[in-house]
């Protein structure tokens, strides 16, 4: 008789990005032979129009993680619970790290007593906008948009922070945290494993410690690969997009002036959101088919606070009804966003 005890040999882990391209390409191979060197050679040549700012912003953050920077973050959760806020704000919108690495970083801050309104203000603007999605978004979308979000992204985790603030007495945030907050995942993201909470000094000449030296090249070498998976995915399915869908659907459907549309964007955001390198391809095909520019920041808006690492990264955390209200404030400021932005472009 056969021995059936031995277990079944594991199949190795495929990464999604890549996959998903492989099968876009494959796809475009059997049914639509035509179009497969014009897409390889759109999103090759887009993804080397955006490699300076990929290659900048590599640099950028893999000098802030070799330095040790991110201890810098920890002084935003101090003092009054109003400077709090605004600080968390700003350095949710500014600082170079993804939702899965702040996960422990925030439960312990919630551990020892941090108020929930820092908190809120952090996570809500945190996923929204680093320096390398800052880069990657002037590249593609101008300057303007990328300044526009930047700002959305601050603004809207000052309406979680004050709004949190002025409601901490309410039921909805009476007693907000779980009992075991779920802290060791990596919160889906895919580009790093989370790490302990930040601390020490930075050490801005990083390069005369071999271990720093070190992190440089594994931090850099990291998030090269993850923009390019990403942005060549985000790029081959722009091409089909321009292709395939039709421009006066989306100028019917997302484009003119009101309300409307920018409601219609932020709903299809959270959905039809990669992440926040990916969307910015998707967003620039979208403008050229005639979406409009309000619609366009409501998009990017609720998709980025809505998408599955951040959300992930509050849900473990806290219990449903402030994920709710997590929720509910990045709605409203991506509608407060789009509208804003659609007034002024």
């Amino acid at each position: 008789m056969a021995d059936t005890s031995s277990p079944m040999p594991r199949l190795p882990k495929v990464d999604k990005g890549w996959l998903a391209t492989a099968l876009i390409l494959a796809g475009l191979a059997l049914f639509d032979r035509d179009a497969l060197v014009p897409t390889l050679r759109f999103a090759l040549g887009a993804l080397w129009h955006t490699a300076p700012f990929v290659l900048f912003a590599v640099a950028a953050v893999a000098y802030v993680k070799a330095a040790g920077a991110e201890a810098m973050l920890a002084r935003a959760f101090e003092g009054r619970e109003t400077r709090m806020i605004l600080l968390a704000a700003l350095m949710g919108g500014l600082s170079p790290f993804c939702s899965c690495e702040v996960i422990p970083f925030i439960a312990a801050l919630l551990a020892v007593g941090a108020p929930l309104s820092a908190v809120m203000a952090f996570w809500l603007a945190s996923p929204l906008m680093d320096p390398a999605m800052f880069l990657v978004t002037s590249g593609t979308l101008g300057w303007d948009f990328a300044i526009g979000k930047t700002v959305a992204a601050v603004g809207i985790g000052l309406l979680g922070g004050y709004g949190t603030m002025l409601l901490k007495t309410s039921p909805v945030f009476a007693d907000p945290l779980r009992e075991k907050p779920v802290i060791s995942g990596g919160g889906g993201c895919g580009c790093c494993a989370p790490k302990k909470p930040f601390g020490g000094t930075p050490v801005w000449r990083f390069w005369q410690e071999a271990a720093r030296r070190e992190t440089f090249r594994s931090e850099a070498l990291t998030n090269l690969v993850f923009l390019v998976k990403w942005l060549l995915l985000a790029y081959v399915i722009e091409a089909v997009m321009l292709r395939h869908v039709p421009a006066e659907s989306i100028a019917a459907l997302l484009g003119g002036e009101g309300i409307v549309p920018i409601l219609l964007g932020a709903v299809i955001g959270a959905p039809a959101y990669l992440n926040g390198y990916a969307a910015v391809p998707l967003v620039h095909a979208l403008l050229e088919q005639g979406m409009s520019d309000g619609a366009a920041m409501s998009f990017v808006i609720a998709g980025g606070v809505s998408c599955i690492p951040a959300a992930v990264a509050v849900w473990a955390l806290v219990k449903p009804r402030v994920f709710a209200a997590y929720l509910g404030y990045a709605v409203f400021g991506a509608i407060i966003a789009g509208l804003a932005w659609g007034a002024i472009a």
